[in-house]
Parts: C-alpha cells; structure tokens; sequence
C-alpha cells in the first residue's frame, strides 16, 4: 500500500501537535506562507495568536514557557522578520527559557544570492541559541523538530531556531513523528557525584552561619517543594536572586531578601559574612556578585548546578555538584542534620531593620507629596489573587515590583534578568495570561519600556486577553536617570520622556483606563483595576525622581552597598 505523502508545510503542523503544542505566537509573511496556509486546517486543534510585531512574538513565548514550564513557539517569516527575533532569543538564551522559533526561509536555490528578504539567520543566531538548524528538505523537517523540542528543554533550557526553505515547505514527503528521546553527544544532565553530596552535607552540618542562594535552576528543575524541604530541614537562610524569586513564599520565615545591585541590604552585607554559601541553580552574575574580588572570601562556596559551563566561570567553588537540582536536593536532604541557627538568623533580621527604617518605610509608607512605586505594590499585595503572576518589564519599577511584590506560589515572577530587555513586560504577559488562564497576571510596566511594544494592546484587544497593566509612569528613563543623579551629576541627558496620552492610546484599544495622580485616589484605583474581568490599563503618576534604595554602585563590593 502507498503511503500518504504531506506537504512539508502541514508536517510542520502535524509535528507541533505531536509536541501537543497549544499555542502559536507568530506573524505571517511570504516565506513561511505554505506554513499558515496549512495551519489553517488545524485551527481547532491549535490555536495561533497574531502578534503585532516578531519581538512580541517571542516574548509572548516566552511569557508562556515561564508560567507553564513548557516550551514556547513562534513562528515568523525569512529577512527582518527573523532578525526581530533576535533579541528574545538573547534574553531566552540567558534567561534558560525554553523556545522553539520556526522561520520561513527563501527558497534554496536563491540562499545566498541576497534575495528579497533573505537574510543568513543561522549564522546571525549562532551565538544567541541553544541550537539552531536551517532545512532544505522536506523529509528533514520530522527529525528537525524532534530534535528542537528535545534540545530545547532537556537540561538547562533555552532557544532554539529551526530555518525551513520555502520549497522545502512545497515539498511532499511522508509523515512519521516520534518524541526524540536521546541525540549522540548530547549529555542534559551530568551525573551526580554522591561522594560530593556526601562532602557538602558534612561542610553544612559543621556550618554556624550558612546562605544559601537560590536561583532560577530550582523553578526550572520544578524543585521547590524539595527546596522548602531541604531549608527547613537546615534552618538555613534563603537569599534570593531576582529570577529564583518564588521559589520560596516571600513571607517564609527563612526567606531574608532579594541579592544584588537593588537586593535586600541583610542578604548582601552577610554573603561577605557567612562562612558556608551554598549556591542552587544559579549563576553569580556581575549584578549578584559586585566585585568578585571581594565576594565571600572568607566562606567555602558549594555550587548546585546543571550546566557546568557555569562551575568556576565568575565565582570559584570548593565543592561542584553538576547535576539537576531536584535529584541533588533529594541526596542532599538524606544527609544534612536536622539544625537551627537562630543567632545567626537573628542577625538578619537586626540588619533588615536599619533597612526597613531607612528605605521599606519610605518606599511603602511615604510622607512626602508624591506617589512612590512602592506604595503602589503595596497595594497590589493588598488586592491581588493570591495566585497572582507578577511580569515586570525592566528598571526601576522592577526592582521595586521584585523587593515587595508578595510571591505565594509557584511560577509567579516573569521578568527579563540577564538581558535586561525593556518592552518585555506587555506581550511576555500575554503568553502568561494563555499559559494559565486560571491565574492573574500582573504586568508592571514603565512609561519607557511599555512604548517599545505598546502596540501589542491589539494582541488583548483580538484575543481578549484580561491582562491587568499597571503603568508606573515618572515621565523618564527612570533607571538610568538615577545613575545619571547620583554618578553624573544630575545631567539628565536624553532621559526625560514627552508622553502620549495612555488613557486615550488604551481607550482605542478598548481597554479599559484610570489615570492615578492623587494618593488618595490611589488604594480604591487599584482594587477597582485588579477586580476588573477584563484587561484594564492603570498608569499611576509616581514621583520623577524616586529612586531605587539599596543600591550596590557598579564594581563595588556587596558590603557597599548603600541604603540612601
């Protein structure tokens, strides 16, 4: 008998759904067409959200990969709408979200000639993925995709492209999909040395005053639950890095703050102090270190972590433990002694007091004139749902969503950490929002970064996407005004922004705005814009030069840091 021989293009299709991929976040265009044309006959299988532009596109997969743990996918066509994703799969890649972009490529006969929109992504992307391929067969698609998904979550998450040719999409070839389970050569998780967890136990059962550092590796691994165990077990302090906020509930008694250049002051002044660091999932970069050489030269450092690129890249360690944090938790957990070690706790929460006298009060409890972005936290703690996804776009906002925001559940911080990228926040919480319906999502934003992908308001407009958008809006750069006030002598070059009217740009979108100038307006806005069913957009008018308190000037040592 004959077998049914498909086009490339509806491979590609067939294949997703094998993946059971529920969502596409894309934007059509010439080269990926035979794509779209074939997804059309499985719409009611998966559904496919149009962004506005191909940067939204990849952050909206994003979006959804950090609020399900599964792998995002986005689909743009050949030329600049390839290379507009760029810098999602830059910020993918340093933040380990696992994505898989499919582009459409011109035809392989005109690769190389610069044909209309022909651009050389493979090359252009090597540094910035996981892994990336470029098809010019219609057979080779099957393999391709297996491969990608599999790269994609397997051990340390991350990017990957996959380049189809437009003849290779036209191509008919048969169709046979299994889940790739194995590729030569390709080792995700090392295997755990038990004579290591066995020398780290003992270090930590000797430890009279222990940190422990927790990254992102342990949301990723979907380790939390042994990590709860494991610190209470040990009655060790938990510092946070700004992307492993959630692994434990904020209001954890042994949780002491956020690490790093805006972390908590107790967490930062005692990492110099400790005299065992015990780092999981994470990946002591500039912002969590200060200057590395003074960072926590008197502790023996036990590093826990999945990819061993990072072992001794910034920070050298006395014991590595490569491998997935879940199973090495678990070992770990067998071998460390029951403990509390309540004086040295003490001493975090003596310090957090200069802390909360000279900044929390200040932040959340003003007495000046002018709304601070902390007070406006403050109340979104007060009326949020309490499964609540916190998405901050990048800057001061979020620094400030990331110190107060009250982080209860699992998966609830979405944020660009390694890369920084501003216009993050509106289409990241759009993929969040479709992640899990079931929850809220929170996107904080600034009057900056909200502008660079301010059109995907059409994206919530189509889909109806009940996103809540909470606009801090200090009519500037405010990051790097700050930097500019306290290091360049209040030259504000190129930082003050003229701004639209956001009442009227969300009105046109047909979501529905508040504008907020008054703290006394403020409390009952935003109940009235968290309780809201669909998506409502709340710009709050906060101070022009409020600023983000502790602050760890660059280079600087973690016990500089300043609280004024």
């Amino acid at each position: 008998m004959e077998k049914k021989l498909f086009y490339g293009s509806e491979i590609v299709i067939k294949a997703l759904l094998y993946e059971e991929v529920e969502y596409i976040f894309g934007y059509p265009g010439g080269a990926i067409m035979p794509i779209y044309d074939s997804l059309h006959d499985y719409l009611n299988s998966i559904s496919h959200i149009l962004m506005r532009h191909e940067q939204g596109s990849i952050h909206a997969a994003q979006g959804y990969a950090r609020s399900t743990g599964k792998i995002g996918v986005c689909f743009t066509t050949s030329g600049p709408g390839a290379t507009n994703l760029i810098t999602g799969l830059a910020d993918a890649l340093i933040d380990s979200t696992p994505i898989v972009c499919i582009t459409g490529q011109v035809s392989s006969h005109l690769l190389g000639t610069d044909a209309f929109q022909e651009t050389n992504i493979i090359d252009i992307s090597i540094p910035v993925t996981k892994w990336n391929i470029q098809v010019l067969k219609a057979k080779d698609i099957c393999e391709s995709i297996q491969k990608g998904f599999f790269i994609a979550k397997k051990g340390r998450p991350g990017p990957v492209l996959i380049d189809i040719t437009k003849d290779a999409q036209f191509q008919k070839t048969v169709f046979h999909y299994t889940r790739c389970k194995y590729i030569k050569n390709f080792h995700p998780y090392p295997c755990i040395e038990d004579e290591k967890i066995i020398e780290a136990a003992n270090i930590i059962n000797s430890a009279k005053k222990p940190l422990i550092l927790v990254g992102q590796g342990v949301i990723l691994a979907e380790a939390e639950d042994e990590f709860k165990k494991f610190v209470e077990k040990t009655g060790i302090p938990v510092a946070s890095t700004l992307l492993g906020l959630g692994a434990l509930n904020s209001d954890h008694h042994l949780h002491v703050g956020m690490l790093g250049m805006h972390g908590n002051y107790a967490p930062n002044i005692l990492t110099n102090q400790c005299d065992i660091l015990i780092a999981i999932g994470m990946r002591f970069d500039d912002r969590v270190t200060g200057d590395v050489k003074k960072y926590a030269k008197q502790a023996i450092i036990i590093h826990l972590e999945i990819d061993s690129s990072e072992i001794n890249k910034n920070i050298l360690c006395h014991i590595p433990i490569l491998g997935d944090c879940k199973t090495s938790l678990k070992k770990l957990i067998y071998y460390v002694n029951e403990s509390i070690h309540q004086k040295w706790i003490d001493k975090f929460i003596h310090i957090k007091e200069k802390e909360k006298i000279t900044v929390i009060q200040r932040d959340l409890n003003p007495k000046k004139e002018g709304i601070t972005m902390g007070e406006v936290i403050k109340w979104i703690n007060q009326y949020k749902q309490k499964n609540a996804i916190l998405v901050t776009d990048v800057g001061q906002h979020q620094m400030i969503a990331s110190r107060y925001f009250n982080f209860t559940c699992k998966k609830s911080q979405i944020t660009s950490g390694g890369l920084g990228t501003m216009g993050f926040a509106l289409p990241a919480s759009i993929g969040a929002q479709l992640g899990d319906k079931s929850r809220q999502v929170l996107c904080v934003v600034g009057d900056g970064g909200i502008q660079m992908t301010i059109q995907e308001m059409g994206t919530i407009l189509q889909n109806k996407i009940p996103v809540k958008i909470i606009l801090l809006n200090n009519n500037f750069l405010g990051m790097v005004r700050q930097w500019q006030q306290l290091f360049f002598d209040k030259r504000y070059s190129c930082t003050e922004l003229v701004n639209p009217d956001f009442i009227k740009l969300a009105n046109a979108y047909n979501i529905k705005a508040k504008k907020v100038s008054k703290r006394e307006e403020l409390e009952e806005s935003v109940k009235k814009a968290l309780n809201h069913e669909k998506a409502f957009l709340l710009e709050v008018v906060i101070e022009k030069e409020d600023n983000v308190f502790p602050m760890i000037p660059a280079g600087a040592s973690v016990d500089e840091i300043r609280l004024t």
